[in-house]
């Protein structure tokens, strides 16, 4: 049995449209787009503006020391003026439970939050922020927690001391409950409106702003702050933003049914062979480690960090291998991205576009670029830009589709760069902020650059280029841990300039320095 479990992609999708009541009579008869947000702000049409962004930042205090708290505070000082914030995915560790709302999310944030001066009368479901708050769902929002393991991690307190080597037991009872505690967290909850007199009142209510396809939710900082859907989008500065929930296309391609696919199922058993060896060598010796002491306590948190990366590893194996031809892949979701680009650049008075989502197709963390996620995401993304740029045709002038993308997942901040791929993801500028709170990776190993390997070909192509990693680094006494978050200045013009500041609070021989690292313009 896993720790913690991920719920069928159709499951997601299912779940998270009856949450919304997805294309309800009410809301159909309203022309009501459900997709869409409008921010009720004075400057939404200013073509000068600023924004924060963070990414897997959803756990606790580590030993005395909060890093998430580090970073808000950091982005309470650097980020006064920003219009808003984007998450990346990951709110609370480690599945997303609804006890953990207050310590890993409302707490660390409570300045972002209305009545924010007394976070523990604010409940996970009826937050309303201060500044806009433009989150997307991480694969740890929806985790869930087998019974069995909730009790005995609330109960057993003997067990609790031996697996807080192996695991953050920041669990709940069950975890996310298939999403449902993100959705009543951040999402417009419809399904808890029960009678029809009261949908339809508070549609007209809320849903009075007008987007590019009909009516469509307003958002109102300071009284009603609330997502239309997992997915969405919103215009600011003549920016179209794109947020994607990435955890419903990212099911590994199936392998081949020939001899090539037989060998690739071989190496992949034994390579989870390898993993499963490792964990148990890893959690024989932390058991030996003391906690109570400082030093073991870091070769502690190494070990843990390290178990982590394996348990990653050994999930992506598992659902490479359980993977049929028949899983469900979000089409839905993506044929609105690729209408939507094509409106975009169809529509005049956008100057940029900028998709946001949890897993990185392009990434160098030591354990994300062989995986068959990233493969899956980065192959199903391609082919929606593919088809996008075979309607635009000369329309975009040798512009490239997307103007920047963000993503979490990977514990770390990169900046990559695309080179010709051969698709509709050449000459785009990725950033990934998933170093915001929880463990830190490192970079791979292999270094920077990245090259891909079509299906039977018998060489390689570069793609991408790492120019910016940021990462736990070093050994022992001299290991680091930069935790980290962007502030982007949007500038006017078109194509529009982004000029980024990555902001670093690292902790380093058991004290915190922070960093304002050299910004840099794409």
């Amino acid at each position: 049995m896993e720790f913690v479990s991920d719920p069928p992609i159709a499951v997601k999708i299912q779940k998270m449209k009856h949450r919304v009541r997805w294309q309800h009579p009410l809301i159909t008869q309203r022309q009501i787009d459900q997709t869409e947000l409008v921010l009720d702000d004075r400057d939404v049409d200013n073509p000068t503006f600023s924004f924060l962004v963070i990414g897997d930042s959803g756990s606790g205090s580590h030993r005395k020391h909060n890093p998430q708290r580090k970073i808000a505070e950091m982005m309470l000082r650097h980020g006064e003026d920003s219009k808003f914030v984007l998450h990346t995915g990951d709110v609370v560790y480690l599945v997303g439970s609804r006890e953990y709302y207050l310590r890993n999310f409302i707490d660390p944030y409570r300045e972002l939050l209305v009545g924010g001066d007394q976070p523990k009368q604010i409940k996970h479901n009826r937050m309303v922020f201060n500044r806009p708050f433009l989150p997307v769902p991480g694969n740890h929002d929806y985790y869930d927690l087998p019974l069995i393991y909730g009790i005995l991690a609330q109960t057993a307190v003997p067990l609790r001391y031996l697996l807080r080597s192996r695991v953050d037991l920041d669990v709940g009872w069950q975890g996310s409950h298939q999403g449902k505690i993100y959705a009543q967290a951040f999402l417009d909850y419809l399904l808890a409106i029960d009678n029809d007199a009261a949908l339809a009142q508070h549609l007209d209510q809320h849903y009075t702003a007008k987007g590019s396809a009909g009516y469509c939710l307003r958002y109102q900082p300071n009284q009603f702050t609330r997502l239309p859907n997992r997915y969405y989008q919103f215009r600011y500065g003549g920016i179209d933003f794109f947020a994607l929930d990435s955890n419903t296309f990212n099911a590994p391609i199936p392998l081949s049914e020939d001899a090539e696919g037989a060998a690739q199922r071989r190496l992949l058993e034994q390579q989870r062979l390898d993993v499963q060896r490792q964990q148990q060598e890893l959690m024989q010796d932390s058991m030996r480690l003391n906690p109570d002491n400082p030093d073991q306590a870091e070769q502690l948190d190494d070990c843990r960090t390290k178990l982590e990366q394996l348990e990653e590893v050994e999930k992506d194996i598992n659902k490479q291998l359980k993977v049929s031809k028949s899983q469900v892949v979000d089409v839905e979701q993506l044929d609105w991205l690729k209408q939507r680009l094509i409106e975009s650049w169809h529509t005049h008075a956008v100057r940029g576009r900028v998709i946001f989502f949890h897993h990185p197709p392009y990434v160098t963390e030591a354990t994300k670029w062989y995986q068959g996620q990233t493969l899956a995401v980065r192959q199903r993304l391609r082919f929606v830009l593919d088809q996008v740029a075979e309607t635009l045709g000369e329309k975009t002038q040798g512009r490239p589709l997307i103007d920047l993308v963000l993503n979490g997942h990977a514990h770390c901040l990169e900046h990559l760069h695309t080179e010709d791929t051969g698709h509709g993801d050449a000459h785009i500028n990725w950033l990934v902020c998933g170093g915001s709170g929880y463990s830190l990776r490192r970079q791979r190993q292999e270094g920077p650059v990245l090259y891909e390997q079509a299906r039977n070909a018998k060489s390689s192509r570069l793609v991408a280029n790492s120019l910016l990693f940021v990462g736990r680094n070093g050994q022992g006494s001299h290991r680091r841990r930069p935790y980290s978050f962007l502030r982007i200045d949007v500038q006017a013009g078109t194509p529009p300039k982004f000029v980024v500041r990555p902001y670093v609070a690292e902790r380093y021989q058991r004290e915190w320095y922070e960093h304002s690292l050299e910004s840099f313009e794409i």
